[in-house]
C-alpha cells in the first residue's frame, strides 16, 4: 500500500513538472522560433487539447488494457513528448508534440486519481491532498529549474530532464512490486458496450449530483487558473507595484497552496467531507471578497495567503466527496471530473481576461468573487442532495420495517 501511494505521489509530481515547463520556457521557445505571444498561446491549447483527450480516454483505456498498462502507456506517451520537446522540431510540429505530451499527463492524473479513490477506502482524503501536495512541489520547483537550465544557456535541456523523470518512472510502474495491489492494477475492467450505457450508474439523483460536481469542478479550476494568471497584473493596477513583486505573488499563493494540502486531508476527516468543501468555499469567498474591497500591499499578500491556503483541498476533497457520493462509478467520475476543471481551466481564464480590459483590476476581483459565491451554492446544492438522499433512504428502510 505504502508503495503504490509513493508511486502516486512521485507521478503527482511528475505532473505538477509538466504541466507548467511549457510555460516556464514559453519566452525562450518564442524567441528561438521567432513567434508571437498567440503562437505560443496555439501551443498551450494544443497541450491542454491532449491532456482533455487523455483524462476523458483513460476510463476505456483502463477497461481494455488495465490501470497498470495504462499507465505505463501514459507516461511513455509523455517520456517522448517531452524528449521530442528537446530536439525543438519544425514549429508546426510542436503543437503535435504538445498534444501527446498533454495526453501523457491527462491520462496519468485521471488513473492516478483512480487508483487512489478505489484502494484507500479509508482516509482517502488525506491520501488525496498528499498528492496534491506533490503536484504543488512540481508546479513550485519547475520554474526554478527553467531559470537554472535558462542562466546556463540550455534552456532545452528542461524538457529532457522532465523526460528522464519520465522514463524512470515508467521503468518504476513497469517493474515495482505492489503485493495483493499487483492484480488489481493489472485486472481490465467491464468494457463500456458490455455494460451499457456508461450514464447507467447517473440515474435519479445521482445524475443531478454528477452535474453539480461537474460544474463545481468547471468554475473551481477555473476559478484557481484565472486568479493565479492575472494575479500579478491585479496587483500592479491595484497597488503599482513592480513587476518582480508582483510575479513573487504568484510564487506566495503556491506556496500556501502546497501547505495547505498537507493538512487538508486531515481536518476533512475530521470535520466531514460535505462540512470542509462547504466551509472552505464560503471562507475564500470572504477572502476573495475583501481583496476586492481592501488596498494595500502587507494586507493583499496576506488575503493572497489565506486564499491559497483555504483554497488548497477543494479540489482533492470535493474529488473525494464526489467519489462517497456516487459509489460504484469510480472508474468514470474522476475522469469526467478532471476534464471539467480542464475545460473551466482554459476557458474562464478568457473570460476574466476581457473582463481586465473592459472593467479593471476591482472589477475583475469582483467576478472572481462571483465565480466563489457560485461555488458555495453548488457545495450546499451537493450537501442539500445528500441529506435528502438519505432521508429518503430512511424512510424507505422504515417502511420495510414496519
Amino acid at each position: 500500500m505504502k508503495r503504490l501511494f509513493w508511486m502516486g505521489c512521485w507521478s503527482y509530481l511528475l505532473i505538477g513538472l509538466a504541466h507548467v515547463v511549457v510555460g516556464s520556457l514559453m519566452p525562450s521557445l518564442l524567441e528561438h522560433y521567432g513567434r508571437t505571444y498567440g503562437d505560443g498561446g496555439m501551443l498551450i491549447f494544443a497541450q491542454f487539447s491532449g491532456f482533455l483527450v487523455g483524462v476523458l480516454v483513460s476510463p476505456l483505456l483502463i477497461a481494455r488494457l488495465g490501470k497498470l498498462n495504462g499507465l505505463l502507456i501514459a507516461t511513455g506517451m509523455l517520456c517522448a513528448g517531452e524528449f521530442v520537446y528537446t530536439l525543438l522540431p519544425p514549429w508546426e510540429w510542436m503543437y503535435a508534440v504538445g498534444a501527446v505530451a498533454g495526453f501523457g499527463f491527462g491520462m496519468i492524473e485521471a488513473v492516478i486519481g483512480t487508483i487512489i479513490i478505489a484502494s484507500f477506502t479509508e482516509r482517502t482524503a488525506v491520501a488525496m491532498s498528499r498528492l496534491e501536495v506533490f503536484f504543488g512541489l512540481g508546479a513550485l520547483l519547475m520554474p526554478l529549474a527553467a531559470g537554472a537550465f535558462i542562466r546556463l544557456e540550455s534552456w532545452r535541456y528542461t524538457f529532457l530532464l522532465v523526460s528522464v523523470l519520465a522514463f524512470v518512472l515508467l521503468f518504476a510502474w513497469g517493474k515495482g512490486r505492489f503485493g495483493d495491489f499487483k492484480e488489481t492494477l493489472q485486472a481490465r475492467g467491464v468494457k463500456t458496450a458490455e455494460k451499457g450505457d456508461w450514464l447507467k450508474p447517473y440515474q435519479g439523483t445521482r445524475g443531478l449530483l454528477l452535474v453539480v460536481f461537474i460544474v463545481f469542478f468547471f468554475v473551481y479550476v477555473g476559478t484557481e487558473m484565472s486568479f493565479v494568471n492575472f494575479l500579478p497584473s491585479l496587483l500592479i493596477e491595484k497597488l503599482g507595484i513592480t513587476k518582480p513583486t508582483a510575479a513573487f505573488s504568484v510564487t506566495l499563493f503556491w506556496v500556501a497552496m502546497t501547505i495547505g494540502r498537507l493538512f487538508a486531508g486531515v481536518i476533512a476527516e475530521r470535520i466531514s467531507y460535505s462540512r470542509y468543501v462547504t466551509l472552505g468555499c464560503l471562507i475564500s469567498f470572504i477572502v476573495i471578497a475583501l481583496f476586492a474591497w481592501s488596498g494595500g500591499m502587507a494586507l493583499l499578500f496576506t488575503f493572497i495567503v489565506l486564499f491559497g491556503l483555504f483554497m488548497s483541498g477543494l479540489f482533492s476533497i470535493a474529488l473525494v466527496f464526489a467519489n462517497k457520493l456516487l459509489p460504484g462509478s469510480e472508474e468514470t467520475t474522476p475522469s469526467l471530473l478532471i476534464a471539467s476543471g480542464g475545460v473551466g481551466g482554459a476557458l474562464l481564464p478568457l473570460l476574466v481576461g476581457e473582463t481586465m480590459d473592459i472593467g479593471g483590476a476591482d472589477t475583475t476581483a469582483w467576478v472572481l468573487a462571483g465565480f466563489l459565491a457560485l461555488l458555495v451554492l453548488l457545495s450546499v446544492a451537493a450537501v442539500m442532495i445528500q441529506r435528502s438522499r438519505a432521508h429518503a433512504s430512511s424512510m424507505i428502510s422504515a417502511n420495510v420495517e414496519s
